[in-house]
């Protein structure tokens, strides 16, 4: 398992990670909306099929010394808001729901999760991506995400997200192919 996405078909993205943590203490910090705040983004989750999901994203105050978002993340700087639904639920192994919108046309996001040992492993699969800058940008996003989560659950203090995502996103600009 390398640090970087894959690209398992022309509109996914996927990211795998071991996480120093139980499989339990992991679903917490993706179905618990304080826990998932410290990470990604807050907001209500109904977990069970056809569920509502809100995420309440507040990537600026993610993490302490960071840099400014970037002039084309300028709406994304204060508060962002997306919906979805639950396309299943099965606590504490697999969690998947449509991202920003209930419709057919919204994107698909899949987590699973297996225990290794005292840890987990973690697959997120970001699907139905529009075109290869969408692509990109949640490379970069999820990687991101997912670095902070991991300084989270092992108690460390996270870089910056603008800074890192920004970073990111030119890698992402070179290994997604055109």
């Amino acid at each position: 398992m390398n640090d970087y996405g894959s690209i398992p078909a022309p509109d996914t993205v996927r990211i795998e990670r071991l996480l120093p943590a139980s499989i339990e203490r992991v679903w917490d910090y993706l179905t618990d909306p304080h826990k998932r705040s410290l990470w990604l983004a807050a907001g209500p989750m109904q977990l069970s099929e056809a569920g509502a999901v809100e995420l309440v994203f507040r990537n600026s105050e993610l993490t302490r010394n960071d840099d400014p978002a970037p002039a084309k993340y300028a709406r994304e700087a204060g508060e962002v808001r997306a919906s979805g639904r639950i396309l299943a639920c099965e606590p504490p192994r697999l969690l998947a729901f449509t991202w920003g919108g209930v419709d057919d046309e919204a994107s698909r996001v899949r987590f699973e999760l297996s225990e290794r040992g005292e840890q987990t492993h973690l697959r997120v699969t970001h699907s139905r991506l529009a075109n290869r800058g969408d692509m990109i940008s949640v490379a970069g996003g999820w990687h991101a995400h997912l670095d902070i989560l991991i300084d989270r659950l092992a108690g460390r203090e996270p870089d910056g997200f603008w800074r890192r995502h920004t970073q990111l996103e030119r890698e992402y600009e070179r290994l997604i192919p055109a």
